[in-house]
């Protein structure tokens, strides 16, 4: 199984040369399993480029999002793939509040965006599950999804496969003042012994009170869930949109102090686009 990252900020895209190092594209991860089949976790302006790779491939493409804010699926018009005639598209919507499954596609309509959705030649299919379903089986991966602390929620999901498992949790607040759709333990369970955790760190200590409530984790509070859970790998994910490479160098270094002073064995990086990890 191999993991590389398209986009790795959050709120709205970075450009700039300041921001060149870790990349200034939003929300998405490709996961590519042993059997050939193509996961894409979000869609947000990383997808574009993914879309370049897969366009010369003829198999089937399975799209997790996890929510439906602007970020996670403002690349999803410019994916090369939903133009391909015959081309099939899976597309789990994230549990959000309210419901809209749709919202990823409803985006291509009215005056936002000048090709309308119905048109695209590509096969797009929505595969839903009710809520008491969080476990299902997708080609030779096993996945899970699990409730994000965010404003109008959304999932988070957890990959098993080829005897790897990859956690993907991007804009959760460990510890948010309004009521929690998940608690701390309960992620340590849901990402315990994972070989690669993938945890938005978007925000320091610094930033705090004054975007608490806002969905997202300082950096330090990802690591502790990371060392909690016995994880292998943390990727700090859903950098800052005003965060520059010498900021994020600042946070991953500070996240590596903390787990000297805690004497972990935990790898800690701060995602780029461009990263690829291969688990086999």
């Amino acid at each position: 199984m191999k993991l590389t990252f398209y986009g790795v900020r959050g709120s709205i895209p970075s450009p700039g040369a300041e921001y060149a190092k870790y990349g200034g594209n939003t929300a998405c991860v490709h996961v590519e399993l042993n059997d050939g089949t193509d996961i894409v976790l979000d869609s947000g302006t990383g997808i574009k480029k993914l879309g370049e790779k897969l366009a010369g491939k003829t198999t089937d493409i399975h799209l997790l999002l996890s929510h439906n804010h602007w970020d996670h699926i403002q690349g999803f018009p410019f994916f090369i793939p939903i133009y391909q005639p015959e081309r099939k598209i899976y597309i789990t919507p994230g549990t959000t509040t309210p419901y809209e499954p749709d919202a990823v596609l409803k985006q291509m309509s009215g005056s936002y965006f000048p090709v309308k959705f119905n048109s695209l030649q590509s096969s797009i299919e929505f595969v839903e599950y009710p809520p008491e379903t969080n476990t299902w089986q997708l080609n030779s991966a096993t996945i899970t999804r699990h409730s994000m602390n965010h404003p109008g929620s959304g999932s988070s999901y957890l990959i098993e496969a080829d005897g790897a498992k990859i956690a993907y949790v991007t804009d959760n607040e460990l510890y948010p003042p309004y009521q929690k759709e998940t608690d701390f333990l309960e992620w340590v369970t849901f990402t315990e012994k994972a070989d690669i955790v993938i945890h938005d760190a978007q925000y320091m200590l610094s930033d705090m009170p004054a975007k608490s409530g806002w969905g997202h984790s300082v950096a330090e509070e990802a690591v502790k869930l990371a060392m909690a859970s016995r994880t292998k790998r943390l990727a700090l994910y859903s950098h800052d949109h005003i965060r520059t490479d010498a900021d994020i160098e600042k946070v991953e270094r500070h996240c590596q102090d903390v787990i000297e002073i805690a004497q972990s064995d935990l790898e800690v990086f701060a995602a780029a686009e461009g990263i690829c990890i291969d688990f086999d």
